[in-house]
């Protein structure tokens, strides 16, 4: 029997579980140490007081017979939920039919499976640096040609550097699928609302779609800022949207996540909201029940307070992280309208010898900058999403260290 050739061609390890496996042997290998992990993004502040009483009253509803629920109607989600993250998008000036809403288990999921829609032979662009599951899920099914050079032979890369605010520019040339995140992660980078009218002209004009990643809405402080795409005029003809629960509301073990595929996206003669729904209703279980009315308690008023009051947690901590970069005269971005700050390795060393030397040293965990691309090399993603005290200790073992560089 054959197989997936194309398996050949990726990494053996996903960039978290490498990231995972090493600190996990550094663990192993030093049973003392008092390691603090500013690496992965999950959250470390509880469910809210909203989402636990919402989970509690769906568990004990489905004890009863009268409130049992078995299988999903639609995959594609309870219409309550639905109808929640259409108000949700309605205070933002953006109309939705809960029909363009598809639940889901989380914004990873979507970002990798929605490329099956596409045909092989789609020209793909994504930035660099970049959110591994955008590339390797492309180089799974054979869109991203052969990987040598520490890239791929047929993706179209956009640079995000200093130089350009770390928000990449239009491609000159034409390409069928791009990936955008903002908030950015890994860069913590934001547009405005002219950087992201650019590039909704640019695919209307080009016949392009966005895939425009969302998970870090929540984290924009500034009321001018865009937290979706389709607050820019015509997007609804040329983007998806994919979100996620995960940062917003912690969920990142209860999963639930959301993606928007509006009724106008037309391609190939060929409706892509109804497309999306046939794969999901063909490859996805659909969320829980008890999960989805979690989830809905998150858009109420007292929910999603509550929530913001752990964003607002995250961000003391990055501004504590900040603050340490400052005073070491560090370069860095991110920080303000996202979870993440993007700093420049210290020393010159390059991220992976950062990251053992960090690990090693100061017993703090990182992400070495190169493990999101090539331009992500020398530099270092750190997190706001450790507890307060932890932050501060990690900060200062940092401090400790960079000062002898």
């Amino acid at each position: 029997m054959r197989i997936n050739e194309n398996y050949r061609n990726i990494q053996d390890s996903y960039l978290f579980s490498t990231v995972g496996k090493k600190v996990a042997a550094y663990a192993a290998s030093h049973p003392d140490a008092r390691i603090i992990r500013l690496g992965i993004g999950d959250v470390t502040r509880p469910l809210c007081p909203a989402v636990i009483d919402a989970l509690h009253r769906a568990v004990s509803e489905m004890g009863t017979p009268e409130g049992f629920h078995g299988y999903i109607p639609s995959e594609q989600g309870y219409p309550f939920l639905r109808e929640a993250v259409a108000g949700h998008y309605a205070e933002r000036g953006v109309t939705l039919s809960p029909d363009e809403i598809f639940i889901s288990d989380g914004a990873k999921s979507d970002t990798a499976n929605i490329q099956e829609l596409f045909s092989g032979d789609a020209v793909v662009a994504v930035p660099d640096p970049v959110y591994p599951v955008y590339v390797d899920s492309n180089a799974m099914s054979g869109r991203a040609g052969i990987y040598e050079n520490e890239r791929w032979s047929k993706l179209v890369y956009l640079p995000c550097v200093a130089e350009n605010g770390f928000m990449p520019e239009p491609p000159k040339e034409k390409v069928d699928l791009i990936y955008l995140c903002f908030p950015n992660n890994p860069t913590g980078a934001v547009y405005d609302h002219a950087g992201l009218a650019a590039w909704v002209d640019y695919a209307l004009r080009r016949g392009a779609l966005l895939l425009f990643d969302a998970a870090y809405e929540a984290f924009v402080s500034d009321p001018a800022l865009p937290r979706t795409i389709y607050e820019v005029e015509g997007a609804r003809s040329c983007a998806i949207e994919i979100c996620s629960l995960s940062k917003t509301a912690g969920f990142t073990g209860t999963r639930c996540g959301y993606t928007i595929v509006p009724r106008d996206l037309e391609f190939g003669g060929m409706n892509l909201n109804a497309m999306w729904l046939r794969r999901q209703s063909t490859k996805f279980n659909g969320v829980p029940y008890i999960v989805q009315r979690a989830a809905e308690a998150v858009f109420t008023p007292e929910g999603w307070s509550q929530c913001m009051e752990s964003i607002g947690y995250y961000r003391e901590n990055a501004r504590i992280i900040a603050g340490t970069l400052d005073e070491l005269g560090i370069f860095y971005t991110g920080g303000i309208h996202s979870p993440y700050i993007w700093l420049r390795c210290p020393g010159g060393l390059n991220s992976w010898a950062f990251f053992d030397l960090l690990l090693e040293k100061a017993n703090v965990v990182g992400t070495p900058g190169a493990g999101f691309g090539v331009n992500g090399e020398g530099f270092f993603r750190l997190t706001a999403f450790g507890q307060r005290e932890s932050t501060r200790e990690a900060m200062q073992r940092f401090a400790d260290l960079a000062r002898t560089l």
